[in-house]
């Protein structure tokens, strides 16, 4: 079958970018010889969206030892990528069938973090911080193939006549968002989103879905502010692309205008920079709540850390999705008729398809590199 792979030696990764479109063999379902095969599910994939993980990986940004102590302890030589999905099953295990009750033609999606069910976060329902998780498409191989074999209990049943398939592929990321959003009650607050990127673009969304009544957009990025204008934030500031320390005072100013001189009531950082950071804490108002999404390696210094104790702000860190609270929650969502996320994130975040979602098996690197450095969100098509 196709696949798209990492398929380098780890001394290759600083001078090297890309995945390579090549022949692997399908993964198989044997029970006699693998009793845990009994519990997962081969599917073949419909949709598949390309995640900023995956940009990361592409270009060599981050994972490196996830990636290659994963395939170490495998004995592999090659990484199939790929986490986001929407599929049909083709082939079921006994006990999948049994307990999860799957069968051949069901379309499902998947839970990226493989949990174990055994460790203290498990058992005490934290499964999206498990201590012996794995990431699909980093740890183990992922969807971007003909077909993936997947742990049953990680599937999230999905009805593609009530969401379209190319939005139905994202609703892992979507669900990072709402997540996020899900953290405080944004009901009649102000919000800030430092980082206009995909999930910040979904958290725009999701944030006026859940009763958000003004929404500030920050960014470096001039593309991403007009897209978040196309999907309703009430202002946008751009700032420049410098990485430095000390908070954005223009931005600060700015934000605390808007919002009754004080600032606003919560601040979604989710762009990983440390000076983006530091101004979202400065333009939160005293009593006020900061989400954590933006990811990056390194010490990161907070410029004023007496103005969070001393001021009552709260800081909320965000990893991946509530399994399956959160995903409940998106399909809740998706499938509003009040809300028309699927037509905003069709429309608007895959720009209704044009350049953004690309044939699996007329994959080109040229033209997907560029069109992944253009729009915030690419889908496959199998």
């Amino acid at each position: 079958m196709k696949a798209l792979v990492l398929d380098i030696r780890p001394e290759e990764w600083d001078f090297t970018t890309g995945l390579n479109f090549t022949d692997v063999l399908e993964p198989k379902l044997d029970e006699s010889k693998e009793p845990a095969d009994g519990s997962k599910v081969i599917i073949q994939p419909l949709y598949t969206g390309f995640c900023g993980s995956d940009k990361s990986i592409w270009f060599r940004h981050a994972f490196k030892d996830l990636i290659f102590n994963s395939l170490s302890m495998n004995g592999s030589g090659r990484r199939i990528c790929g986490h986001e999905l929407l599929g049909e099953i083709v082939e079921v295990g006994s006990y999948s069938a049994k307990v999860y009750g799957y069968r051949k033609g069901d379309i499902v999606s998947t839970e990226s973090h493989i949990f174990c069910g055994r460790c203290h976060q498990c058992k005490i329902g934290d499964a999206h911080v498990c201590s012996n998780h794995l990431i699909i498409g980093i740890s183990i191989d992922g969807c971007f193939a003909d077909y993936v074999k997947l742990p049953a209990k990680e599937l999230w049943k999905t009805d593609p006549d009530k969401i379209r398939p190319e939005v139905a592929a994202v609703q892992e990321p979507l669900g990072n968002a709402v997540h996020a959003c899900s953290r405080v009650d944004l009901r009649g607050r102000t919000v800030a989103v430092f980082g206009c990127g995909t999930i910040g673009l979904f958290t725009i969304l999701v944030a006026r879905a859940m009763g958000a009544t003004t929404i500030i957009g920050v960014d470096s990025n001039e593309k991403n502010l007009k897209l978040a204008e196309q999907l309703g934030v009430d202002e946008v500031f751009r700032v420049s692309a410098d990485m430095g320390v000390e908070p954005n005072s223009e931005i600060v100013e700015a934000i605390r205008k808007r919002c009754f001189g004080e600032g606003v009531d919560v601040a979604f950082e989710m762009s990983g920079s440390n000076q983006a950071l530091n101004t979202a804490l400065s333009a939160t108002r005293a009593g006020g709540d900061i989400i954590l999404f933006g990811l990056s390696a390194g010490d990161y210094t907070l410029t004023n850390f007496q103005e969070i104790i001393m001021y009552g702000k709260s800081m909320h860190s965000v990893v991946g999705r509530k399994v399956f609270q959160t995903w409940y929650t998106t399909s809740n969502l998706l499938t509003s008729s009040g809300h028309n996320l699927q037509d905003k994130i069709y429309d608007i975040i895959l720009n209704k398809g044009e350049g953004t979602v690309f044939p699996f098996h007329q994959f080109d690197r040229d033209s997907f590199e560029k069109a992944i450095q253009e729009h915030p969100k690419i889908v496959f098509k199998y």
